[in-house]
């Protein structure tokens, strides 16, 4: 592997925007039971059976040899994205739309775009933000068009305070409490091919990175509201759109709950102080 000089040269990280990357996998019925076995969720999954929303974050994911990972564990950047040199990389949204089902034994063909590169300053220093947009396309149609929002920031300076989340919306129609565990950030680590020492290294996660315990996945929270949207209006999601906006930990009950107007779902991650830990948005029909 060629090895790319990190850069927040924004004319040099530019020139990544129109790269794109395909991968073709077959949902796998296995995977997709480990993924419910994680969640504890009791009905067994077939070939044939939906995919549930968001349920894709589990498949097309590539690897990268164990040499070339950064210190915090992900991939070194410079191949399919920009080799943008803050060091610390987050995964902060994106929006969704379901123009068909996916189903557990399709072959699933995806296309990954790199749309847009922007630097900016923010209270804590610089910020690179990169849009990824994914195609997942069965036989030639696309079943998910995805928008992903990548953030690079800086390191926290040491003893620097955290942001106080602000407090999550009142007046939920439905709710639910999740209890996180070490087995169960684990688990979806493994099964995202996701190394980012955040999640199960305690010891860099307090002492390098700055947070308390380990961190709960963003895409993982995601994929709960998804679920409790689903599962509430016992309706099929056309769009979804979500937001981290405060980390939630290892050990720390917290709650998703959301309310309904009509097809539009408003839907919330709280943690246990009450702060917006995500902010998701989403249409039914």
């Amino acid at each position: 592997m060629t090895v790319v000089p990190y850069t927040n040269d924004l004319d040099t990280l530019r020139t990544w925007v129109g790269r794109t990357q395909e991968r073709v996998e077959t949902i796998s019925p296995d995977t997709c039971q480990q993924l419910a076995d994680t969640l504890d969720l009791t009905a067994p999954l077939a070939v044939g059976d939906v995919l549930p929303p968001l349920w894709h974050f589990v498949s097309h994911l590539g690897s990268s040899p164990t040499a070339q990972l950064g210190d915090d564990g992900h991939p070194r950047r410079g191949g399919f994205l920009p080799p943008v040199a803050l060091p610390r990389r987050m995964w902060a949204g994106g929006r969704l739309r379901f123009d068909g089902d996916i189903r557990i034994g399709d072959r699933v063909t995806k296309r990954s775009t790199v749309e847009s590169v922007a630097m900016k300053d923010g209270r804590s220093g610089s910020l690179c933000f990169v849009m990824v947009t994914h195609e997942l396309s069965v036989d030639g149609k696309v079943r998910i068009a995805e928008e992903q929002d990548l953030v690079y920031k800086e390191d926290a300076a040491p003893g620097a305070p955290k942001p106080e989340p602000k407090p999550a919306p009142e007046g939920a129609d439905f709710s639910r409490t999740i209890v996180p565990s070490s087995p169960m950030l684990f688990r979806y680590s493994a099964l995202t091919f996701n190394s980012h020492r955040i999640h199960y290294d305690r010891e860099y996660a307090r002492d390098v990175e700055g947070y308390p315990n380990l961190v709960f996945h963003g895409p993982l929270t995601a994929t709960l509201l998804a679920d409790l949207a689903t599962a509430e209006t016992g309706e099929r999601l056309t769009s979804f759109s979500f937001r981290g906006m405060a980390p939630l930990f290892d050990d720390e009950p917290f709650t998703i709950s959301g309310t309904r107007s009509g097809n539009d779902v408003e839907l919330w991650a709280a943690t246990p102080a009450g702060g917006l830990a995500m902010h998701a948005t989403a249409t039914v029909e």
